[in-house]
């Protein structure tokens, strides 16, 4: 094959060519043009090429080269239509004709009788530019002087055009609207369809005829657009092409296999660039992929991504990464955006969150499981060591709720990183879908708290610190989903306070980190209070410290006969109503009534406190504190005390048996009238002490498991463990999920919150602009406060209205367009 013409060197004509007379041209020319004939009947071998050169530089030196120029052009044209021509028509099979006028030919027929054209024009082609080199060589000084002066185009490129006008496209005898080419692109395209049924053809036999058709251009300028082979051939590639991938697309669909689908839609445009490079011409590589990513792809991957049996649920929800990862390109290809794909995922994933809320929410409600007797309830006196502590079953539906939102964003992370290359757009998609389904779920915030306070208390014992982390890192990633932070917030603090009071967190420094954590991840606003704890007990530590201190400077030996360790909480910064209501049915909870000799312990405390703190006032919550009490046994085999640990209301009600006759009893009322402990906290500190069978220090008259106001209750002389030291927890303590009522209650706190926080934000606001138009104020209160929770629009206006009324704010503009302005 050849491409590209002489470019040798001009030599300067001898002196002795440059004298004489006129020349005679016809002689000349005659001379030259059997030279020609003899170059294209191959026959060149006996020829003087330096002479040929020399007499057409004679002749275009004497101002002939005109006559030069249009006499080789003749001869060409009269070549190419007379004798190259009439040769490929001789071997033009006839079953060509017969296909391309309606007759069926089979496949083997097809690619025989195509080939044995596609060799003619071929070796034509390969003919003339081996001759027209030869011959470029020849009228090197003509195409350099003459065409070059005259604007015309070179020898070459003038005979590239009569092949393609006197060869291809001249009509066919008897075809009148018939070409060589014409034929010619029928058999590169029914070739092409061959290779994509998977039959054998001759690729070099094609490109050969490509690169032809790349050497040939509609005009003799040849500009690289004006190639007959993008003007003419590809064209009808690429709408065969179109015509194919639409027929194959529809044929995918009904056998309704997105997999398949998938797999057979990148292996075609991989098999497309192949055919291109080693087939037709890497120029239409760009072309052809678009025209598949248009007809096959974009115009079925939507369907094939929402099919329901193979679809992307299938695929999400049988793990089928690798498939995911094939329709995530394909989306791609057509769709930056990848909305279609997006929007099938988002979707599985607010299914499958709000199966995960449906099945807590019918856990929490469902009815409690009653608990298997113990060895003590069926007359076994051996205790054994009490079992690690049973799970609430409303709490147990809390933690699973977390467990199993996180393993469900465990699962979408590694199909974002492993199937969708970490996508921008698609994380994005992700994370509102998760945040729509946790925020739909009423109980989000309180049960993703309890999640952090059982594995608090006892999940992180035995985890290493790495560990740790991950669950802290699990835990606060599911809090970026949380749109009303503030009632989490609420939440974390009741339980973080029961851990801090109760001494029932297991690491300090865990806490800590975990505060650590959340300020990262939503600001400092959002840990200020519950730093304002941790700084709290702190400095309860180094006041107990003093206190004892003092209290032994005073005596000089420590004569008390009970120890205090007290926890002095700011008020404002511990949920102190949520821990134990100061206020039940209307009305203040009353005071507890501790014994004269705790009471004469906290007296002391008190006046210590106030003296260095003058104007505050001490409020005892005595539901939230712990006692060590060493009881005496006088039936008990061997030593006859035990120390137990109780709640500081426990205690209370077991030091009013001290001074009790052995025999004697304390009826429910007694006991509620001398300690004035709530109803609901005395019945579940007395089930704990004389009910549980393993800690029933007090024995219940008649027995049963609930405690009622008529019952009696009588020192148990008779106890006996062999424990030394006992814990006797609280019948029901603990953080469990809230009632409907205390949900209420919550909500309604929150809500009297929200209220404050947005009212701040509004003075705030428009004390900085002094006057601002409603609209913007809105917007500008609405942006301070997403952090938190999402306003409502309609509560933010009635605070705008009660300002306006408490005259913070005022009135400007009309009615239609209102603004305010700030009033100092």
């Amino acid at each position: 094959m050849f491409a590209g013409r002489g470019r040798g060197k001009i030599r300067p004509p001898r002196r002795a060519i440059l004298s004489g007379g006129e020349l005679d041209f016809d002689r000349e020319w005659n001379s030259l043009s059997i030279s020609l004939r003899n170059i294209h009947t191959k026959n060149a071998s006996s020829l003087s090429f330096e002479e040929l050169y020399r007499n057409a530089y004679k002749l275009v030196l004497k101002k002939k080269g005109e006559s030069l120029y249009n006499k080789v052009k003749e001869f060409e044209q009269d070549w190419l239509a007379n004798v190259v021509r009439p040769q490929i028509l001789e071997e033009l099979p006839s079953s060509l004709l017969a296909a391309y006028n309606g007759a069926h030919l089979t496949v083997n027929e097809k690619r025989v009788a195509g080939e044995k054209l596609l060799r003619s024009l071929k070796s034509a082609w390969e003919d003339h530019n081996l001759c027209m080199n030869m011959t470029t060589d020849v009228l090197m000084y003509m195409d350099r002087v003459y065409c070059s002066d005259n604007r015309k185009p070179s020898i070459f490129t003038a005979s590239m055009g009569q092949f393609r006008d006197h060869v291809l496209r001249a009509p066919l005898p008897g075809h009148e609207s018939l070409t060589l080419a014409a034929l010619l692109y029928q058999v590169i395209l029914d070739q092409i369809q061959m290779d994509r049924d998977g039959d054998i053809i001759n690729t070099a036999l094609l490109r050969s005829c490509a690169y032809m058709l790349e050497g040939l251009y509609e005009s003799e300028d040849e500009q690289e657009q004006n190639k007959l082979y993008i003007t003419s051939f590809e064209p009808e590639f690429l709408a065969a092409s179109a015509e194919y991938y639409h027929s194959e697309g529809s044929s995918m669909v009904a056998r309704g296999d997105a997999s398949n689908f998938c797999k057979q839609a990148l292996q075609a445009a991989t098999n497309e660039q192949d055919r291109c490079r080693s087939t037709l011409s890497t120029l239409t590589a760009p072309k052809i992929r678009a025209v598949v990513e248009s007809e096959l792809v974009k115009k079925n991957l939507p369907e094939m991504i929402t099919q329901e049996s193979t679809g992307v649920r299938h695929m999400l929800d049988n793990d089928r990464l690798p498939d995911l990862e094939m329709i995530y390109e394909l989306s791609s290809w057509v769709d930056p955006r990848k909305e279609e794909l997006k929007k099938a995922v988002q979707k599985r994933i607010v299914e499958q969150g709000e199966d995960i809320n449906s099945t807590a929410k019918t856990a929490s409600e469902a009815p409690l499981e009653k608990p298997a007797k113990t060895g003590a309830e069926k007359g076994d006196e051996t205790i054994k060591a009490a079992p690690e502590r049973p799970i609430n079953q409303q709490t147990a539906a809390a933690i699973k709720w977390v467990d199993d939102v996180l393993q469900l964003k465990d699962k979408y992370d590694q199909v974002l990183e492993s199937a969708f290359k970490s996508d921008q757009g698609l994380q994005t998609g992700f994370t509102r879908s998760f945040s729509d389904f946790i925020n739909g779920f009423e109980r989000s915030s309180e049960y993703l708290s309890l999640f952090f306070d059982e594995n608090m208390k006892k999940g992180i014992k035995g985890k290493t610190e790495t560990e740790v982390d991950m669950l802290l890192d699990k835990g606060i990633t599911l809090l970026r989903y949380i749109s009303d932070k503030d009632m989490f917030e609420r939440y974390y603090k009741k339980h973080l306070s029961r851990r801090l009071l109760m001494k029932r967190s297991i690491s300090m420094d865990a806490e800590r980190q975990m505060i650590s954590k959340m300020k990262m991840e939503v600001g400092n606003t959002f840990t200020q209070r519950i730093e304002a704890m941790f700084r709290d007990m702190s400095i309860s530590d180094d006041l107990t410290a003093s206190y004892k201190k003092r209290m032994r400077d005073l005596d000089g030996t420590d004569s008390q006969k009970a120890e205090l360790d007290v926890n002095v909480l700011t008020a404002t910064m511990w949920p102190l109503d949520a821990m134990g209501p100061l206020i039940r049915d209307g009305e203040k909870k009353p005071a507890c009534i501790f014994p004269p000799e705790i009471d004469r312990i906290r007296q002391s405390f008190e006046k210590f406190y106030l003296d260095k703190h003058s104007g505050r006032q001490l409020t005892w919550q005595g539901n939230m504190g712990t006692a060590d009490l060493r009881a005496y046994f006088s039936e008990m085999k061997g030593k006859k005390t035990r120390d137990l640990n109780v709640s500081t209301y426990c205690m209370v009600i077991l030091l009013l048996f001290n001074d009790l006759p052995t025999g004697n009893h304390l009826s429910y009322e007694e006991i509620q009238a001398r300690t004035n402990i709530p109803d609901s906290d005395l019945m579940r500190n007395l089930q704990s002490v004389a009910v549980a069978p393993k800690t029933r220090v007090l024995i219940k008259e008649p027995m049963s498991k609930d405690v009622k106001k008529d019952d009696k209750f009588y020192f148990n002389e008779k106890f006996t463990s062999q424990f030394q030291r006992i814990k006797v927890g609280v019948v029901a303590s603990g953080n469990k999920v809230e009632s409907i009522d205390e949900r209420q209650q919550t909500e309604g706190k929150v809500g009297e919150e929200r209220g404050h926080a947005i009212e701040a934000a509004i003075v705030r606001t428009m004390k900085q602009r002094k006057e601002l138009k409603h609209q913007q104020l809105i917007t500008e209160v609405i942006q301070q406060l997403t952090s938190r929770f999402s306003p409502d629009v309609n509560l933010l206006k009635r605070k705008i209205e009660s300002l306006i009324e408490r005259e913070y704010l005022e009135r400007v503009g009309d009615i239609d367009r209102p603004a305010y302005r700030y009033m100092a």
